[in-house]
């Protein structure tokens, strides 16, 4: 993609790929742009919000290499199909990752970098409820830390597991986050018709049923659209309150979220990296799975004032032009574990 010349990439040199990956051209890593064409969406408004939770691993060739099966269904994935191997992966004894159960079946996005430092599988629904055993899920193989990285198993769009995740320390520190966002959607919310089958670019897919489930009336609402708040608004004029929603309005607004699957039911869902609940709670007495409270409002405020950069493409990531924020700093080289 040809950038603008007044373009700089300046920041923290270098960056650590499994903490802030993919070049800095990225649809995860590039900002919105001075040329993006906003057009204000009407979003319902949510019952709810909250957290669908992504886990990441860094492995080591001193792993046992473990097979990949499928899982036994969608409510209860363990054991397992073993009859069917989808790969195999080294993974630590040690590894668990909670079953589903009644009343609770999250997505487990999970992304773990392989020995070399750089190459990524990811898996979902991922599940592996004993020690030493098999794990479980649908893989997706090809992405890389130093790539695009624009392909994962967020199922309902194709995005990445990783990518656009809000990571541990970014809601906490006092520093701004430095990519976009995912945000998962009820249904009712996406566009699905004969002339666009409910995703675009940079999505490759919709959900399984999308054509009953996505009930969405304005067709700029689809899988893989990038939202972001209009440069003339403020937290202040938006009525945010909380040091969480400011921090999230910015985010919103320098590099936008990307829509990344059905939440299943009216909530915001924000994609983040497993323990960041966790973090917000300690440093600001928030919890991140609400429905009323002070956050819950500043979500409610972001979310109806977003737009969708319309012209957002492969030649004009963030809609083109001059980005808002300088681009992300030159990735670190790795080491082989």
């Amino acid at each position: 993609m040809a950038l603008p010349l007044a373009v700089a990439i300046i920041g923290p040199a270098p960056r650590d790929p499994f903490k802030w990956p993919f070049r800095s051209t990225s649809i995860w890593n590039m900002p919105i742009g001075s040329e993006a064409q906003l057009v204000p969406v009407h979003i319902l408004t949510a019952d709810g919000a909250g957290i669908d939770h992504e886990r990441f691993y860094r492995l080591s060739s001193a792993d046992k290499l473990q097979p990949i099966l499928p899982p036994s269904g969608w409510e209860k994935r363990w054991p397992g199909d073993s009859s069917k191997r989808l790969g195999t992966i080294p993974i630590p004894d040690d590894l668990i990752v909670p079953d589903a159960r009644k009343g609770y079946t999250p997505n487990e996005c999970c992304a773990f970098v392989l020995p070399d430092g750089h190459s990524l599988v990811q898996l979902e629904p991922t599940c592996r409820a004993e020690k030493g055993m098999p794990i479980i899920g649908y893989p997706r193989y090809g992405e890389d830390l130093f790539g695009d990285g624009i392909l994962g198993v967020h199922w309902g769009s194709g995005l990445s597991a990783i990518g656009g995740s809000i990571r541990l320390g970014e809601l906490t520190s006092p520093l701004p986050i430095r990519h976009a966002l995912k945000i998962n959607l009820w249904g009712k919310n996406i566009y699905f018709g004969s002339d666009l089958a409910g995703f675009k670019w940079p999505a490759d897919r919709h959900d399984d049923g999308a054509a009953r489930s996505y009930q969405g009336t304005d067709r700029n609402i689809v899988m893989g659209c990038l939202f972001a708040l209009a440069p003339r608004l403020t937290p202040q004029g938006v009525g945010i309150r909380t040091p969480l929603g400011r921090k999230l309005f910015q985010a919103f607004q320098d590099y936008g979220a990307y829509l990344s699957d059905d939440a299943g039911w009216n909530h915001y869902d924000l994609c983040c990296e497993f323990g960041v609940c966790e973090e917000v709670r300690k440093a600001f007495g928030i919890e991140m799975d609400v429905n009323s409270g002070d956050y819950f409002s500043d979500l409610i405020r972001i979310v109806g004032s977003l737009s969708v950069v319309a012209n957002n493409g492969p030649k004009s990531v963030g809609g083109g032009g001059v980005p808002r924020r300088p681009l992300a700093p030159p990735l670190q080289p790795v080491e082989r574990r």
